[in-house]
């Protein structure tokens, strides 16, 4: 669960609440006010998201994880158990 909320919920909010926090601190007082709803740049802040997700994910996706040599055997049942699936390493050949 923390996985998915690291991977998916915080990037698509980060730039949300950036974009909040600087409108709280160096906004003018009449935004203040309003509290700056009105000319909240939806749009951009969504692409923002989105692109900041796509990045996180392709990073996760490529830049971790370990290679592994061998055969996969797809996980099976056998004598009323179920075998998980796994990674036989190759025999020398």
């Amino acid at each position: 669960m923390i996985r998915v909320f690291l991977t998916i919920v915080v990037p698509l909010m980060v730039p949300t609440a950036l974009y909040l926090l600087w409108i709280t601190i160096f906004a003018a007082p009449r935004e203040r006010a309003t509290g700056g709803w009105r000319s909240v740049p939806w749009l951009w802040l969504t692409t923002a998201g989105v692109l900041s997700l796509v990045i996180v994910l392709f990073v996760v996706a490529v830049g971790f994880g370990t290679r592994q040599e061998g055969v996969y055997v797809a996980p099976r049942y056998v004598n009323g158990r179920i075998i998980p699936g796994h990674i036989e390493p190759r025999s020398p050949q």
